[in-house]
């Protein structure tokens, strides 16, 4: 797994992130309160991390334990 949204993008979804993904894998709809990262088709490349205004995006392996429950919510996003 690579990288994950968490709590902070709830509200905001800024987009920023979206704008510097080199692989398309950020994803949203109208009904949902964030973005979500696509894991599979994430290649690992940080640009997400480093432009996100409120510090919602965590690399896997650094994802601070309050925010582990954000792993299966960005992939129960995709399995709709």
């Amino acid at each position: 797994m690579g990288f994950v949204i968490t709590e902070p993008c709830i509200g905001v979804k800024d987009a920023s992130c979206v704008d510097v993904c080199p692989v398309d894998c950020i994803h949203t709809d109208d009904e949902a309160e964030q973005y979500y990262i696509d894991a599979p088709n994430c290649i690992d490349c940080a640009y997400c991390e480093t432009v996100c205004p409120v510090q919602a995006i965590f690399d896997h392996f650094n994802l601070p334990a309050k925010y582990d429950q954000y792993i299966a919510i960005n992939r129960v996003f995709f399995e709709k």
